[in-house]
């Protein structure tokens, strides 16, 4: 289990989170779900380390697949995923599990939407970290795409055994790849629904009405 206690975060004097407590069970996919402005994102950096904050948090190796993938468009793909220190064998496996194979010596404008996100899970993956933190990966895609993305992480995170940590506004895309679903508004924990063990349409249901009632 991974503990955070007592989170504190204020933007300009304003509290996103005070005294905030939040945990992750580990080899398990968690997603927190909420409105827009309601600190997701904000959870996600602290835990990363990309932003200061009040707390003990555990010090953690943390991959991250962004909203956007932030690929570096001069490189190709296999240059791209090369940056984080991977060696060529390491990349060919990765890039064969999220069906890229054929994409190695391509530049990412070459690419589409969902490509380039399966460029930013590869990236992640090699990066190795003891957590993958996902920041609404599947935003920019249709709804095809979502579902083919959703499959494919669910695979390769039984596979691995990862411990993910998964931001979305989507109760639909967040049960499609959580076990467990954190509904959170104004900085509080609103409602901790697990979804293993339990109908996916009472999950849901469960889901939109912390959602509409928070």
């Amino acid at each position: 289990m991974i503990e955070i206690k007592g989170l504190t975060k204020k933007y300009d004097g304003k509290a996103v989170y005070e005294n905030f407590d939040f945990s992750l069970e580990e080899g398990r996919t968690t997603c927190v779900l909420g409105e827009s402005g309601s600190g997701k994102t904000t959870l996600l950096n602290c835990i990363a380390g990309l932003t200061r904050y009040e707390c003990e948090i555990p010090k953690l190796k943390c991959s991250y697949v962004f909203q956007t993938p932030r690929l570096v468009p001069n490189l190709t793909v296999h240059g791209n995923l090369a940056l984080i220190g991977a060696d060529d064998g390491e990349i060919d496996d990765v890039l064969e599990r999220v069906k890229l194979a054929d994409k190695r010596g391509a530049y990412p404008a070459e690419l589409s939407g969902g490509q380039k996100q399966r460029v930013s899970l590869a990236r992640a993956l090699l990066y190795g970290g003891e957590i993958m933190l996902l920041d609404e990966p599947f935003a920019s895609l249709d709804l095809k795409l979502k579902r083919g993305m959703a499959r494919l992480f669910n695979e390769i995170a039984r596979e691995r055994g990862l411990t993910a940590l998964f931001v979305t506004h989507d109760p639909d895309e967040a049960l499609s790849v959580a076990n467990r679903v954190v509904v959170i508004n104004g900085g509080k924990t609103v409602a901790d629904i697990k979804v293993d063990g339990q109908s996916l349409e009472n999950a849901r249901e469960r889901i939109i009405s912390a959602l509409v009632n928070a």
